[in-house]
């Protein structure tokens, strides 16, 4: 008994004394790399914690003061999940600030930005008035020109129907005056328009 007294005595001195000693204070990283390396290494303590706090526990089962065991196993788990948040927390307020910032900035620079924008638009949009512009001149321009082409066309087309008009005219009175002459041979009788 004096043996198991001496263990717990021990045990809860070794804990005190580990429980007592100041943790140094976290490292505050400068860059992304140092806080996702930071973070990284909190992440592996929770892991080993984790790791060794299973193993401590399934050899406390096999020791006489099983309790006290457990207990001094889940003193130290929980003392390592403290210094891995120790750890992590001061990288995580970096990223959040890293990322606070970058949208900080991103929001400046787009109001910055934005009388550029605002004037390449304008711009845009007038070239493109400019350019609807010009084509519908263009197609102005085409439809009068095909309608002065239309124009010239039915004008030579009423001139050739007029000349063949009249063409067919000068055929029908010179076939009449043919008829008329040939009539008039056949009669004996002097042909109309004939001198004496």
């Amino acid at each position: 008994m004096r043996v198991g007294a001496w263990l717990l005595v021990s045990l809860s001195m070794s804990g005190a004394a580990w429980a007592e000693e100041p943790a140094p204070a976290p490292e505050i990283p400068q860059t992304l790399e140092q806080a996702s390396a930071q973070r990284a290494r909190a992440a592996a303590m929770r892991d080993e914690a984790e790791r060794r706090h299973l193993a401590e526990q399934n050899a406390c089962y096999s020791k006489f003061l099983v309790n006290d065991c457990l207990a001094d196993a889940k003193k130290r788990y929980t003392a390592t999940i403290v210094e891995a948040r120790r750890l992590d927390q001061p990288a995580r307020d970096f990223e959040r600030e890293a990322r606070r910032r970058d949208v900080e900035a991103e929001e400046a620079q787009r109001l910055a930005d934005q009388p550029v924008r605002e004037a390449e638009q304008k711009a845009s949009a007038d070239r493109f008035r400019a350019e609807e512009a010009a084509k519908a001149s263009e197609r102005q321009q085409k439809l009068a020109e095909k309608a002065r082409q239309a124009e010239e066309g039915r004008q030579k087309a009423a001139a050739e129907q007029a000349r063949r008009q009249a063409k067919l005219e000068k055929r029908a009175r010179q076939d009449a005056e043919r008829e008329a002459k040939k009539a008039a041979k056949q009669a004996g009788a002097p042909a109309p328009g004939a001198g004496n």
